[in-house]
C-alpha cells in the first residue's frame, strides 16, 4: 500500500518505480479528476496545486481512498475517507447541518470528494457510481466500520437516500454559500449489501479497486 506522508510534496515529486509508480499515478489521477470536477465544473473555491490537482488540508496521512479504474489503470471514480477523530469536514465546518453533535467515533468515517470523471458516459457514470458505493460497503465491513457520515447538495442527497441502505438525515438542509446542503448518517451492516442489490446496485466485476491509506 502507498503511504502519503505529505500530499503536497508527493504531487510534484518524482515517480518511483514499480507498485509504487502505478499506485502514484492512481493518485495523480484521481486529484487531477478532482479538480475537473470540483473546480472546473461545479466551481468550487478549493485550493489547486500546480494548476492541475485539486488537494486540500485533509489529504494528510490520515485520508483514505478508494479509486475505481479500469483494467489499463486509468481513473473512473474515487472517494475520500476522513476519521471522525481527526478534524474532518462535517465536524470542522458544518455542525450547523447536524441537530445534535456530529457523530464521531473510531469506526466512523466521513465520506468526501465522492468523484465521477467527465469522460465517462451516462451508462458508464451510472456502472462506476455503482461500483464505487458498493466497494464503500466493502470496506466498511472489511475494516469493522460501522457508520459513514456525508455532507451532499440536495439533489444529490435524495440518490443517496434512495439506494437501499439504512440512512437518516442529520438535520434539516440549509443553503450555505449558495448551495442547499444536508448532512446524512450511513450505517453498515452485514445486510447492506443485499439492500444496495435490491436497489439495483451492484458492481461491475470487470472494474478494479484501489485501497490507498494514508501514513
Amino acid at each position: 500500500m502507498l503511504h502519503i506522508r505529505d500530499a503536497s510534496q508527493f504531487m510534484v515529486g518524482p515517480d518511483a518505480g514499480g507498485r509504487q509508480s502505478s499506485e502514484e499515478a492512481l493518485l495523480r489521477a484521481m486529484f487531477a479528476a478532482r479538480k475537473s470536477v470540483f473546480v472546473d465544473l461545479l466551481k468550487w473555491d478549493v485550493p489547486v496545486l500546480a494548476g492541475r490537482y485539486e488537494v486540500d488540508q485533509f489529504d494528510n496521512p490520515g485520508a483514505q481512498y478508494l479509486i475505481l479504474a479500469d483494467r489499463d489503470g486509468a481513473h473512473l471514480a474515487s472517494a475520500r475517507l476522513l476519521p471522525t477523530v481527526h478534524p474532518h469536514i462535517l465536524g470542522s465546518f458544518y455542525t450547523c447541518l447536524c441537530e445534535q453533535a456530529p457523530p464521531q467515533g473510531p469506526d466512523i468515517f466521513e465520506i468526501t470528494r465522492f468523484c465521477l470523471d467527465r469522460r465517462l458516459r451516462a451508462s458508464e457514470r451510472r456502472q462506476a457510481r455503482d461500483s464505487l458505493i458498493c466497494a464503500l460497503v466493502d470496506h466498511a465491513l472489511g475494516h469493522d466500520l460501522r457508520e459513514y457520515v456525508a455532507i451532499a447538495e440536495l439533489n444529490w442527497l435524495s440518490q443517496i437516500l434512495a439506494f437501499g441502505w439504512e440512512c437518516h438525515p442529520l438535520g434539516l438542509p440549509q443553503m450555505i454559500d449558495g448551495r442547499m446542503l444536508g448532512a446524512i448518517s450511513i450505517h453498515i451492516d452485514a445486510a447492506t449489501p443485499d439492500r444496495l442489490a435490491e436497489a439495483g446496485i451492484r458492481p461491475c466485476r470487470s472494474l478494479r479497486i484501489a485501497a490507498l491509506p494514508g501514513a
